[in-house]
């Protein structure tokens, strides 16, 4: 199966145990990934027993060894959420690693959302995706992703400052979450 060439990894992680609640690879492993031929050597995930900037420089470690050495890894897709208050994978608004230029894989300790330690990959990531899909649904969406999308903000929401540099970019959106767009909601990509 092709799925089995597959190397699949997460974009942030919540430093918890894998069976905590909160633990994205934990619900991952628990919902999808035990339903595909996937080989556990090919998912790339955290080390949640270390401490927060070793896990963050251990994973970065793990991307290099799967994706090549290159400065700044590429993967073929990137699949993101964005969150009421523009934040994508763990990158809040307002927040230095918005800055951060030299790490592929970043420490949080006091992110606004629980639990307050993660890791997350950086923007230079996420901007030299060859595609990144946003996935956004419901009206809870709707005002943010007027500002990403319609709206010039003088300090853009994290979400708003993914584009990537050779890569394609596509929102998937429900009519809920579309519903405070001014181009009609045809010319955007729906689910």
């Amino acid at each position: 199966a092709r799925l089995a060439r597959w190397t699949l990894g997460f974009c942030d992680e919540r430093l918890v145990p894998f069976e905590h609640p909160e633990s994205t690879f934990g619900l991952y492993r628990t919902h999808l990934l035990s339903r595909l031929p996937v080989p556990a050597s090919q998912v790339l995930s955290i080390d949640p027993a270390l401490p927060l900037e070793a896990a963050a420089e251990d994973y970065a470690t793990k991307l290099r060894q799967a994706l090549g050495d290159d400065a700044i890894p590429v993967f073929d897709l990137l699949i993101l959420g964005v969150g009421p208050d523009g934040h994508t994978c763990s990158l809040f608004p307002g927040h230095p690693l918005l800055q951060e230029r030299d790490r592929i894989v970043a420490p949080i300790s006091d992110s606004p959302k629980p639990p307050p330690q993660r890791v997350t990959l950086t923007l230079p990531v996420l901007n030299a995706a060859r595609t990144v899909v946003f996935v956004a649904t419901g009206e809870g969406k709707a005002a943010v992703l007027k500002r990403i999308l319609e709206e010039t903000e003088e300090s853009p929401l994290p979400a708003a400052l993914v584009r990537p540099h050779t890569g394609q970019l596509r929102w998937f959106l429900d009519e809920s979450a579309a519903r405070l767009l001014t181009v009609p909601f045809e010319k955007h990509s729906a689910l």
